[in-house]
């Protein structure tokens, strides 16, 4: 159903800003540790969050971890068994609700990709839930400048 009364270019003006494109080479896979890295998309402004690929190699394991707010992770390729025993593979969507403990491990003999949505912030626990570590829209991009700098890779502005 078309609404004459706005075309495409009002709806973007109405909206205030235009959309962002980021061409995919022109920001980097970040290492994150033994077999794991990741290409951050957005940082979402007041620390609301973060968006990115994450990519993991077969046998790597996401610790024990809790997310303040929610989270929706899409398989692209590859396959990761969760803390629960079920296993994800391509094309499979996990919505994990604020407050959600869990851990997982990439499995199969193909790297895995996720494309992760995430609202706040994740916590990393060590024994007796102690918070090891915590994640965020301002570490993630902190993390993702100093990478640029150390490799001299001018840095795409990817704060919404």
């Amino acid at each position: 159903m078309n609404d004459a009364r706005f075309s495409i270019p009002q709806l973007a003006r109405s909206a205030g800003q235009p959309a962002r494109w980021t061409p995919d080479d022109a920001v980097p896979w970040i290492p994150g540790g033994p077999g794991k890295s990741a290409k951050p998309l957005r940082f979402l402004s007041g620390d609301r969050g973060f968006i990115e690929l994450m990519r993991l190699e077969p046998g790597t394991e996401i610790p024990p971890h809790r997310h303040t707010g929610e989270v929706h992770a899409y398989n692209l390729e590859g396959s990761r068994k969760l803390s629960s025993g079920e296993i994800v593979g391509p094309g499979d969507y996990v919505f994990e609700p604020a407050g959600n403990v869990d851990s997982w491990t990439a499995v199969g003999d193909e790297p895995l990709t996720v494309l992760v949505i995430v609202m706040g912030s994740v916590e990393y626990l060590g024994r007796g839930g102690v918070v090891t570590q915590r994640i965020t829209a301002t570490s993630q991009r902190e993390a993702y400048l100093r990478y640029c700098s150390e490799q001299a890779i001018e840095p795409v502005d990817l704060v919404d």
